[in-house]
């Protein structure tokens, strides 16, 4: 078993309902309240067999939680400790009294990675990579261009960054951003229409998928929406348009190809969520130095596609992680 400092020991873990040596830790961060009530994150961590000072922090995407253990596994055995976010009103954070998702400004989730990293920190690690997905792609990239004077982050990795809206021309240009002003004065009006459930049931193993997952807290007819939401994912957006100047390195990982209605097959090849093209331009736009890989076959969770594209996306992602990050003096080998 890894060894981890005094202070980690004492911690408030408890076991995660993802079984096996999954754990949790509950955060408050900075500010307890919001324009709702109190808030909380939840911290899940899957420890190392092997002593070793680097770990990985993930982030899910919109209408998501962390559920995905191979994914720590993987980590795990590339010599990382791992641990995974569940953001406010999002999963395992979630509370009677919020409505999941509501945000009115992205940097609300910053305190909740603060929390997060300096939890990891006291635990004694001291090389830490930030990964988001989607929407958790986005917040964590603009986390890292804005955190730049706390240091401490050596790498950033994004799977399917959510980087602009998935909408014909007209529509982001016109519409989207009428709708989006609307959250500036009422962030609590619920928009029109939905995502339709198309990609969740070709991801869950009761449907179309493979994967087991808790439907309450990913629900494949996804949350509703409001105009506060909306409006703090398009200022997000600008942010990127205008260029993040992330300096430490960032892998983006995306697929070749977006789904076209109707190709049902294709679902389970392609990114059914975002324009890849979008991903593709603008990830030169986060930072320095930035890699952009895409995966043939993959879907909008590249770690959720079929074996053979995943088992590609790992070797890209370690062999990517091995050239990036400084030499672990710390790591052993396992007992």
């Amino acid at each position: 078993m890894a060894s981890l400092t005094p202070a980690a020991e004492r911690s408030d873990y408890v076991p995660d309902v993802l079984g096996d040596d999954f754990e949790q830790l509950t955060l408050v961060p900075a500010a307890a309240e919001d324009y709702e009530g109190p808030v909380v994150s939840t911290l899940v961590r899957k420890r190392a067999p092997a002593h070793t000072t680097r770990a990985v922090l993930y982030v899910h995407g919109f209408n998501d939680y962390f559920f995905q253990r191979e994914l720590a596994t993987e980590y795990n055995t590339h010599g990382f400790h791992f641990y995974a976010l569940d953001l406010r009103k999002y999963g395992r954070s979630i509370r009677p009294h919020q409505r999941p998702n509501n945000v009115r400004n992205l940097s609300e989730y910053f305190q909740d990675l603060d929390a997060a990293l300096a939890q990891m920190r006291a635990e004694g690690n001291t090389t830490l990579v930030l990964t988001g997905h989607s929407t958790g792609g986005l917040i964590t990239a603009l986390y890292t261009g804005q955190r730049k004077e706390q240091g401490g982050l050596a790498a950033l990795v994004l799977n399917s960054p959510f980087l602009e809206m998935n909408q014909p021309w007209l529509l982001r240009r016109v519409g989207t951003p009428l709708m989006a002003q609307l959250g500036a004065w009422w962030p609590d009006l619920k928009l029109p229409g939905t995502l339709p459930p198309v990609y969740g049931r070709s991801l869950h193993k009761n449907f179309h998928g493979e994967w087991d997952y808790d439907l309450d807290w990913k629900p494949n007819q996804v949350f509703a929406l409001n105009a506060g939401w909306l409006n703090a994912i398009r200022a997000g957006h600008a942010q990127v348009r205008r260029g993040l100047g992330i300096a430490v390195p960032v892998l983006v990982l995306f697929s070749t190809r977006s789904y076209q209605r109707g190709q049902r097959e294709d679902l389970h090849r392609t990114d059914a969520v975002l324009n890849v093209e979008h991903i593709r331009a603008l990830s030169p736009r986060l930072g320095i130095h930035v890699t952009a890989h895409a995966l043939e076959g993959a879907i909008h969770d590249v770690f959720l596609s079929r074996k053979a594209v995943r088992a590609e996306a790992y070797r890209v992602l370690f062999d990517w992680l091995g050239k990036a990050l400084p030499k672990d003096t710390h790591q052993e080998e396992p007992n």
